[in-house]
């Protein structure tokens, strides 16, 4: 019979062993590992340290070899284990995606699964794991706008400021309006949702009229100010300021968060604010629209209310319009701003940097 290596142990570790094979917290295997070294220490052969066991004598011959060469260390985790070799060469997923992100086919503006199968010699299903393990959607595109406004960063901390730390004794009103709204109808009735199918609406409609809503957001408690107005010229807007000044009381000084639309500076929206000390503008730097807060309940106007709604005529519309803001404003809640200054700033700066690197290739 082979006679197995021997194994003498310390004082100390021969106790860190003895903890590990009763310990409540140790795992299975690392208690089992740990009795397999003390038997073999007390001088029996892997032969019968397996019968003890009930396991395999070349596991225990595995693990005294293990401890012998690493230490309790070595019991603790499994060796690193070579795997299968991988199904597809890491040439061709180099190749896959060399080509996806570099280059384009002919006659075409983006790679398929079957024109890059084609191009590279696999199947379209490799193509498509290739494509997945790496995050790759050649059939998708994100859309973009960075902005070039010279004041950008003043502007910036202008009005994430006001949100952030809004002055005292005064409200900040973020504004805009919603134009071209359509009435629209659908040209047959759709069928209501029912189990195994989703509601259905033509995909055809019949235009009824359009309205553009003037609405303002309290930044600080979620409230909203609506109006529908027929056009979106610089009368509209004055009469929609003109309606801001009459519901707020006039103790409050209001601070206007709005976007550069030639409607909110024309000469006569100026001279109007001149002469009404208490409104104070904040214009969004060119081609940043999303620092106004009020976008986000456009958003959610669109989805909730007329994405899918049906209206019969112009009225119907703007009664819808005007029930969602008072069912909003029941329990109104207010949007947190979070993202600092000069994280955005710092954003903007590398996709500036990046986009002018690109257009100097």
């Amino acid at each position: 019979m082979r006679v197995a290596k021997p194994i003498v142990l310390e004082a100390e570790i021969r106790r860190k062993l003895e903890q590990q094979s009763r310990g409540r917290s140790t795992s299975v295997r690392v208690a089992m590992r740990s009795r397999i070294v003390l038997l073999a220490a007390d001088g029996l052969q892997n032969e019968q340290i397996a019968a003890q066991m009930e396991t395999a004598p070349r596991t225990v011959a595995r693990w005294r070899e293990r401890f012998l060469r690493v230490g309790i260390p070595g019991l603790l985790k499994d060796a690193a284990r070579p795997g299968r070799t991988p199904s597809i060469p890491a040439t061709v997923v180099a190749q896959v995606i060399e080509k996806t992100t570099q280059s384009s086919p002919a006659n075409a503006t983006h790679w398929s699964r079957s024109k890059m199968a084609r191009e590279v010699g696999v199947s379209d299903s490799t193509v498509g794991r290739i494509w997945r393990a790496n995050g790759l959607k050649p059939h998708r595109v994100d859309s973009f706008k960075v902005s070039n406004d010279p004041q950008f960063a003043d502007k910036l901390e202008a009005i994430v400021g006001l949100y952030l730390n809004p002055p005292e004794h005064a409200l900040v009103l973020s504004v805009d309006e919603k134009s071209q709204i359509q009435a629209l109808d659908r040209t047959q009735p759709g069928l209501p949702i029912k189990k195994g199918r989703g509601a259905t609406m033509t995909h055809d409609y019949k235009r009824n009229g359009t309205t553009t809503l003037f609405a303002a957001l309290n930044t600080a408690n979620g409230e909203v100010f609506g109006l529908c107005q027929e056009k979106h010229r610089h009368q509209e807007w004055l009469k929609f300021l003109r309606m801001i000044d009459k519901t707020i009381p006039a103790n409050k000084e209001i601070y206007l968060i709005c976007d550069n639309y030639a409607t909110h500076k024309h000469a006569r929206v100026q001279r109007w604010l001149n002469s009404h000390k208490r409104f104070h503008v904040r214009f969004t730097p060119t081609s940043a629209s999303w620092l106004n807060m009020i976008e986000r309940f456009f958003r959610d106007l669109t989805q909730n209310q007329l994405k899918r709604g049906v209206f019969q005529d112009l009225e119907q519309l703007i009664t819808a319009i005007g029930n969602y803001i008072d069912a909003h404003n029941q329990n109104p809640k207010p949007f947190i701003w979070t993202a600092k200054a000069s994280d955005i700033l710092e954003k903007v700066t590398r996709a500036q940097t990046a986009l002018n690197k690109r257009l100097s290739v």
